[in-house]
């Protein structure tokens, strides 16, 4: 209530204040209109008369116009933009309402001009030097004074003299008081060389970065690109580790704009940062329209990736989220994450296994979800090696039991979510991933339900990534261990991964099989060294890095495509689909049951026969299939022919 009357006497005084500048400029417009002589007596009675009517048409534009919406302390072009519009339609208004009761007799028609351009200087002049006042430390602080007398703040080297870099550098002017101040901008433009931005002198490019840190003697280097590339992060963190200086970057520009954060909130470059990729472009009116109103169930709902697409879908206004996960803090994690971040969410949790045909039938019959997101599954390639029976019931047979419930309830769509290790397997994991990927693909032949598959590579962040392991090992002092120094594996971000799921469920037709974009794939051996070198340390001499050879089901290369499995574009870029190889339905069935019987009787030499049968490609041995010749992936369209 406090905050609300303050606003309300706020906006009342500058009000006051702008009509008192109205019968000032418009007496100024006479005085100005006779050379600066006294008015004589008959104009000057005649604009007495036509004064509250000059006051009136004024004040309702500037009301009109929102004069009162900006804040003087920020006054800006846009806010003189409103000032010049509101008098402008002011003065027209006056001169018309004027012709109409005087037919201008002793009104000269130049007053109302002069009036304008006195108003529009009387309004503006005061907002900014309201402003200048606030900000003069701004324009007459001096870059080699402040920050080295007074031995409170250290000097910063700003990359990029961008918007972002002139927004941080002002806030931070602002606050002489903060732990640092900008010393100078570093930029690749070199037309903003010798340049100033807030008194701030741009130096040079970013390769000049060394020599500059040891002249200007710069404590911090501060990476103001929010919208770079990973390509261009990259080349500039590893020019600034050649410093041996600390570095922040700014958040990424969409969570600036979200208002997930601000400009000055300064962070650690994360390993994302430098494998990170370009924004994805999406249709979310298309899968808003897809999911918004409909009951969702996501298995596997706690997990890294169930989780995000727990978070994204609750934004797109479901008439209900149903969340299944078998592990009880998982999904109290995220139970309480969209509880509090969303508390007005239909949210229902349940704690359950996809092998539960009872209870998945349950939620069924008495929720009828219309859109299924498959996320639960096993994915730990060296741990399920040796378990075969636990792979095979809970990713295949689990999925057995939702896809068909799927189909027997009219579920419109059902999206599993699979991995690039159903490629070519060399480990049960795999495998098992794609005799489920097998089973959607032939239930789609027969049912009224859509199943999407969407197939992808490793995810950063994920509760199974390198990622967590190596800063465990960096923290505890090393060694990091990597399995080959050669092996290299895809990596997307699990937010971009989520939203192409998303995506491809509003392409998918029923019966495909896409396959996300990886980009290019990254070796973990840089990924180890830049791990350590973003703590701080240098990879060999503060931290070691030990190759323990592959594990077991470990394949040096992953491929997002078998050989028979033609790529073809979709209509989104990042997402591609695969033609898929069909199954006899009617086999795979028998299949199905054999496994299901297998399993009963944890006879694990039967299923791994039964496996063999269904994935043939499936070598079972790493080096098998590293000899292969795996690498990158090549897409059909992307290639160049030799001159």
């Amino acid at each position: 209530m406090k905050k609300l009357f303050w606003l309300f006497r706020s906006r009342i005084a500058v009000f006051s204040h702008d009509l008192l500048m109205v019968p000032i400029a418009w007496f100024g417009a006479y005085w100005l209109r006779f050379n600066l002589e006294p008015i004589p007596e008959g104009f000057l009675y005649q604009s007495l008369i036509l004064l509250p009517v000059i006051w009136i048409a004024q004040g309702g534009m500037f009301w009109y116009f929102g004069l009162y919406r900006g804040i003087w302390r920020f006054a800006s072009i846009p806010d003189l933009m409103r000032i010049v519009k509101a008098v402008t339609a002011g003065a027209v208004i006056a001169a018309t309402a004027s012709f109409i009761l005087t037919r201008l007799e002793g009104v000269p028609r130049s007053v109302f001009i002069l009036e304008g351009i006195l108003l529009v200087l009387l309004l503006g002049g005061p907002r900014f030097m309201y402003r200048w006042v606030k900000d003069r430390h701004l324009y007459r602080w001096k870059h080699d004074s402040i920050a080295r007398d007074t031995g409170a703040s250290r000097n910063a080297l700003i990359v990029g003299a961008g918007k972002a870099g002139e927004m941080l550098t002002r806030d931070l002017l602002r606050d002489s008081t903060g732990p640092f101040l900008p010393a100078a901008f570093v930029d690749d433009d070199r037309s903003k060389i010798g340049k100033e931005i807030h008194g701030v002198p741009v130096t040079g490019t970013c390769d000049e970065i060394p020599r500059l840190v040891t002249l200007l003697g710069i404590d911090l280097i501060v990476i103001a690109l929010p919208s770079a590339t990973a390509r261009q992060i990259r080349r500039i963190v590893e020019i600034c580790e050649t410093t041996k200086l600390p570095f922040r970057i700014l958040p990424e520009m969409q969570d600036i704009v979200s208002g997930r954060a601000s400009i000055k909130d300064l962070r650690d470059v994360k390993i994302e940062d430098l494998l990170g990729r370009e924004p994805v472009s999406l249709d979310w009116r298309a899968i808003t329209e897809a999911n918004r109103g409909k009951t969702i169930l996501v298995t596997g709902g706690g997990g890294s990736i169930g989780a995000e697409l727990c978070r994204q879908i609750a934004r797109l206004m479901p008439a209900r989220l149903i969340v299944l996960e078998r592990s009880e803090f998982n999904l109290y994690s995220i139970d309480m994450e969209l509880r509090r971040e969303l508390p007005g969410l239909p949210l229902v949790s349940l704690l359950g296994d996809v092998n539960d045909a009872v209870q998945v039938e349950h939620i069924m019959r008495v929720y009828s979800p219309a859109v299924i997101y498959h996320a639960a599954a096993y994915k730990h390639v060296p741990m399920l090696e040796d378990q075969a029976r636990a792979a095979m019931s809970n990713n295949v047979l689990g999925t057995r039991t939702v896809a068909r419930l799927a189909d027997k309830y009219g579920c419109e769509s059902f999206v599993m979510v699979s991995t690039d290790k159903a490629v070519n397997p060399a480990n049960i994991m795999g495998a098992s991933k794609r005799v489920a990927e097998m089973y959607c693909q032939g239930l789609n032949a027969r049912s009224k339900t859509r199943f999407i598959t969407v197939r992808f590579g490793n995810v950063l962040g994920s509760s199974g990534s390198v990622i967590p392991l190596f800063q465990q090992q960096i923290a505890q002092g090393g060694p990091v261990t990597v399995t080959h120094p050669e092996i290299q594996r895809y990596f997307m971000t699990i937010a971009e991964a989520c939203q192409l799921i998303l995506q491809a469920g509003v392409i998918g037709r029923g019966g495909e099989i896409f396959v996300l974009d990886m980009g290019e794939p990254v070796k973990i051996a840089y990924l180890a060294e830049q791990l350590i070198r973003l703590s701080g340390k240098t990879p060999g001499e503060d931290i070691e890095i030990e190759y323990t050879g592959l594990r077991p089901g470990e394949k040096l290369y992953e491929e997002l495509f078998h050989d028979a499995e033609k790529l073809a574009e979709t209509s989104h870029p990042k997402i591609l689909l695969a033609h898929c190889r069909q199954r006899d339905r009617e086999e795979l069935e028998k299949n199905f049951d054999a496994i299901q019987q297998a399993c009963d009787q944890g006879d694990e030499t039967a299923l791994k026969d039964i496996m063999v049968e269904l994935v043939p490609e499936h070598t079972g041995l790493a080096a098998k299939s590293s000899a292969s010749g795996g690498g990158a992936v090549i897409y059909p369209w992307k290639q160049t022919q030799s001159p």
